[in-house]
Order: C-alpha cells, then structure tokens, then sequence
C-alpha cells in the first residue's frame, strides 16, 4: 500500500468531514439517488479503510462499488457546490476501488 495513496485519501476525507452537506440533498435525489444515505455509506467505507491500514473486506468493497454506481449516476444532476462535494466522494471511491489487492478476506 503506497502511503501516498493513503495520504490522499486521508486529506480527501478530512476536507470532506468539513464541508457542509447541501442542503437540498436532504429532500432532492438525483436520478433517483438517497444523496444522504450514499453520503454516510461512502464517508462509512472510507473511515473503516483509513482505519484498517487501505484495507477492506469484501463486505465494504461491496458497499463502496455500489455507492460507486450511484455516484455515476447522480453526479450528472448536480451543479456547483452539490458536484463538488460528491465528485469528492466518488474520488475517494475510484482511489479505493483502484487498489483491489489491499482487500482482505471477508
């Protein structure tokens, strides 16, 4: 595990622990998507891989390809600050799921 990755991910986390959520996201989904649910989800699987060295069980791995799909699909409905703060997650996703033999067995 390159510690540069975990470094990046690391920062991405951090910056978003302290962004705002938008607001509309609470009653709006995009596509169709649950954008408060996909949030907990994705920042759920990041926190449990920075705190397992880069590594996650094929539970979480599941988690995170989910999440991924619906990011795909979400970010194109959303403008400004709403694409901004879920292009952060999705990169934090890409990043993971980019890095399959840091999974551990599940």
């Amino acid at each position: 595990m390159p510690d540069d990755l975990l470094r990046t991910v690391g920062a991405l986390y951090e910056e978003h622990q302290q962004a705002a959520f938008p607001r509309r996201l609470y009653v709006v989904e995009p596509d169709g998507v649950e954008m408060v649910s996909l949030d907990s989800k994705v920042s759920g699987c990041v926190s449990t891989w920075l705190g397992n060295g880069g590594r996650i069980d094929d539970w979480w791995w599941d988690v995170l390809a989910d999440c991924e799909q619906k990011l795909n699909r979400a970010i194109p409905a959303l403008d400004g600050y709403e694409a901004s703060y879920y292009q952060r997650l999705l990169d934090m996703t890409v990043l993971i799921l980019e890095n399959p033999a840091d999974m551990q067995p599940g």
